[in-house]
């Protein structure tokens, strides 16, 4: 088994050394917040995800995965070492590079022997070209062992991470010499997962493609939702018939108020901005960032058609996260929606389960703005004497409120729903007036 090092200890980060630890490699996580280290060492998980904090403290009390500030003492005899830290978004969509620039450079001034580099944070076509060179740039002089770059994109998904990095449909790899590309065979090996070996910039492609081909698919359904509710079809049925053909699938065709997270938002923009770098205009990609800034919003449209104003109205706003599963609160519809209705003097009354802590680092309860907004520990209070509802999550509790339920504790039972979760017919059956997408 090899000795691992992690830089970072995000979603991708913490989830890979994890996992490698699971398998039985020895991991070594990198994070320059002490206080997280120290958290993280006590066996607590600073992201929500499943079945992550009892694989962390099994593997710990093993021996197998340690943390540490002391990037120094993690990366000098580290036979691999991966680097999954942040390539957030800048104002014109690229791709901000700096801290894997930063930990390059921390690689190159203080490994000691033979060592695989493994990008796995998500980076433009040619990023791992430019590490290599960084950190050659950077090794003393009188360094003599190799030193190699290689990719290695993750594909989990928000909410099952853990899941998807133990049972993937398959691990891309992007090497450029036989060393490498064996180093991560052997290294993926205790898997058991298909591999794909490709070149470094077909592998940084390839996490591109993948992810950006799914919000594409979801922004078409949304843009065909938007047609369904014009034209008199429902989008639920017209995904269930498109379902059955093999060439399509059933996944990603649930229409909704648009995607958000720190991946679909973010690549869609990087790869748009990759294409006009090289004079080139993805126009599909284009048409998915647009359909889908416009879906964020499109049941506040729809409620401003049937109401005057928010001002002094009671707003429930169930749901704060991007998606069930997570706290992640990036690119979530809420973002987009909270602010419009406080500007309207709305007094929001928000719930979920897991997300409500980090909105509130964002909008502190009390009076924001024109409106107000306050996080309650349950759905009932926030529906009690509400003058309207906005679903944006799909959470289980959240799926579990009834339609009786909303006539019963509302004042005006006036439902608007992002995620089709409800049968049209229950809702008009109970007398709640009901509005979702694509659907009539």
């Amino acid at each position: 088994m090899k000795k691992l090092a992690v830089a970072g200890t995000g979603y991708v980060g913490l989830v890979a050394g994890v996992c490698f630890a699971e398998v039985g490699h020895s991991v070594t996580c990198v994070d320059i917040d002490e206080r997280k280290v120290e958290l993280m060492k006590s066996g607590i998980s600073p992201i929500y995800e499943a079945d992550l904090e009892a694989l962390m403290q099994k593997n710990y009390a093993a021996g197998r995965l340690n943390y540490t500030t002391d990037y120094k003492s993690a990366y000098k005899d580290a036979d691999v070492i991966f680097i999954g830290v942040g390539t957030p978004e800048r104002p014109d969509g690229s791709a901000n590079l700096s801290y894997i620039a930063t930990v390059a450079r921390q690689i190159a001034e203080t490994i000691e022997k033979d060592c695989l580099v493994v990008v796995k944070s998500t980076v433009p076509v040619g990023t791992n070209d430019k590490v290599e060179q960084f950190i050659h740039d950077f090794l003393p002089k009188d360094y003599k062992g190799k030193v190699e770059v290689a990719s290695n994109p993750e594909f989990l998904s928000q909410g099952s991470a853990v899941h998807d990095t133990l049972h993937a449909a398959r691990i891309i790899i992007g090497t450029e010499s036989k060393w490498a590309e064996e180093a991560l065979l052997e290294l993926y090996k205790p898997f058991n997962i298909p591999i794909v070996s490709v070149s470094r910039r077909s592998a940084e492609m390839i996490k591109y493609a993948s992810n950006v081909f799914l919000a594409l698919k979801i922004s078409y359904m949304n843009d065909i939702a938007n047609l369904c509710e014009l034209v008199g079809a429902d989008i639920q049925d017209v995904a269930k018939g498109m379902s059955y053909d093999d060439r399509i699938g059933s996944k990603f065709l649930n229409a909704g108020v648009g995607y958000g997270g720190s991946c679909f938002p973010k690549d869609t923009k990087a790869l748009e901005y990759l294409a006009k770098q090289n004079g080139y205009e993805l126009k599909t990609v284009k048409a998915a960032i647009d359909v889908n800034a416009n879906q964020k919003t499109i049941l506040y449209k729809k409620a401003c058609k049937r109401l005057i104003t928010f001002n002094g109205l009671k707003v429930a706003v169930l749901g704060l996260t991007f998606k069930p599963g997570t706290d992640d609160l990036r690119e979530a519809p809420s973002l987009e929606n909270v602010p419009l209705l406080l500007e309207q003097g709305a007094d929001i009354y928000a719930y979920d389960p897991v997300g409500m802590e980090n909105f509130k680092q964002r909008y502190p309860e009390g009076k924001n703005g024109n409106g107000s907004i306050k996080y309650v520990d349950n759905i009932e209070e926030a529906l009690d004497k509400a003058n309207v509802c906005f679903i944006f999550t799909e959470w289980e509790d959240i799926k579990a409120v009834s339609s009786e339920d909303y006539k019963r504790l509302m004042r005006t039972p006036l439902v608007y729903d992002g995620r089709n979760i409800y049968k049209i017919s229950d809702m008009k059956n109970t007398g709640v007036e009901y509005y979702s997408i694509g659907r009539n």
